[in-house]
């Protein structure tokens, strides 16, 4: 697999972006399909076929719903500044307009494998330029004072939209209210969060099951209790943002014409929120 495997990113990364490759018309991103290979396409194989093989359309969707999103926001003229936590391969910089600034925040070799790449790329013509900004981020350490002051340098009180999707799963409670805690600080009222997350149901789906087990065959041992689920009324009364959207696999499915195709028992349904700040 080479730098791959010799930088230690896990499959799990290049999978969650090969995922939005699947249905370009769903997903909107004609770029996702960069990060796909051989090792990738093996890995999907396996998660499709032992965890849920409807997970190829909640990740198109999710990636339609947060790009519709904030490209209204961008053409409103509501936000000029895209700030993802945990971006991980997602290409959303190259689907926007190309006068937003985006900072992509991550561990610091994803982000230098990201940032290496889309050089190339874009050395290449495949990629367009962009105004993008990468940070590693070493999230075991107490990172937020110069973190802020990164971002601060770089938005210079700018409007900003905040993504985190495909990270609170693998946070506790307390480190998700510090999270939040941040965004309030980083952010000026107007702006706007899009958040996705699972509710408790989840752990007592088959598809969850069959997803422990097979990231204790393929990753590591694990158990429910290791992963986080958030309830609406999390986002619904915080004190900083208000709710003002809502949506998960199934209405997303029924917007944008997705055929459903498994039980809801075998099917790991994400929530979906866009929260703004009073």
């Amino acid at each position: 697999m080479g730098k791959e495997e010799n930088i230690k990113i896990h499959e799990t990364a290049f999978v969650t972006s090969a995922f939005r490759a699947f249905d370009e018309n769903l997903s909107q991103d004609i770029f996702a399909k960069l990060w796909q290979n051989p090792k990738t396409e093996q890995w999907i194989a396996a998660y499709l076929n032992k965890v849920s093989s409807e997970e190829t359309y909640t990740h198109c969707l999710r990636n339609r719903y947060f790009l519709d999103k904030i490209k209204d926001l961008v053409q409103n003229q509501e936000i000029e500044v895209l700030i993802n936590f945990g971006s991980g391969f997602s290409m959303y910089p190259f689907l926007l307009n190309e006068n937003l600034i985006n900072i992509e925040i991550d561990k610091p070799e994803i982000v230098d494998y990201k940032k290496d790449k889309i050089k190339k790329w874009q050395k290449e013509n495949i990629l367009p330029k962009r105004n993008i900004h990468f940070i590693g981020v070493d999230f075991s350490e107490n990172y937020k004072k110069d973190l802020l002051s990164k971002i601060n340098s770089i938005t210079a009180n700018k409007s900003s939209f905040i993504l985190v999707e495909g990270v609170l799963f693998f946070l506790d409670k307390e480190e998700t209210d510090k999270l939040f805690d941040f965004f309030n600080i980083l952010q000026k009222s107007e702006d706007y969060i899009g958040s996705a997350s699972f509710q408790e149901t989840i752990k007592e789906t088959i598809a969850f099951k069959n997803l422990l087990n097979f990231f204790n065959q393929s990753v590591s041992k694990t158990s429910a209790n290791d992963y986080q689920t958030i309830p609406d009324e999390y986002y619904s009364s915080n004190k900083n943002y208000r709710l003002i959207d809502h949506q998960d696999y199934f209405s997303l499915s029924k917007k944008y014409g997705n055929r459903i195709n498994q039980d809801k028992e075998l099917i790991l349904n994400e929530n979906f929120y866009l929260l703004k700040k009073n």
